[in-house]
């Protein structure tokens, strides 16, 4: 499993968010200029994490957009689920139902079962609090 550039920058997105969310909205040229991350990209970013859970908008002159919720109530398990699909290592684990016609007698699948409770038991411990007081515990600006 490899996370793209996509879900590395709406992780990066929303920490941005977080950090500024008492500016209210938060215009997306501004996470672009902090983040040196293009705006187009972001703007591609914002569509599949434009939801109600996730983001609220505003158009126009005082536009932008901030976080529907506290920063601890996001788990970077689940933004990066949001934008890269499922987090499974394997394919056969990408369904709520192992469709594999091995999977009954697969000696390896429990590898792979517990490789995928690891990475989500890991990714669903961190919220973007958790990232907020990473930063400021450690006394620089941390990038993800």
């Amino acid at each position: 499993m490899k996370i793209s550039t996509k879900g590395r920058y709406a992780l990066r997105l929303l920490v941005d968010l977080a950090e500024h969310r008492d500016e209210g909205y938060v215009a997306l040229k501004d996470v672009a200029n902090r983040q040196n991350i293009s705006k187009k990209y972001l703007e591609q970013i914002v569509s599949i994490l434009n939801k109600p859970n996730i983001l609220a908008a505003n158009r126009g002159f005082q536009g932008g957009y901030r976080l529907a919720q506290e920063p601890k109530e996001y788990t970077v398990g689940d933004i990066l689920r949001v934008t890269e699909g499922s987090l499974a290592p394997i394919s056969c684990l990408e369904n709520d139902v192992n469709l594999c016609e091995r999977s009954g007698e697969c000696p390896t699948l429990f590898v792979w079962e517990g490789l995928y409770d690891v990475i989500n038991e890991y990714l669903d411990s961190i919220t973007l609090q958790d990232i907020l007081d990473k930063r400021e515990s450690s006394g620089f600006d941390y990038v993800i």
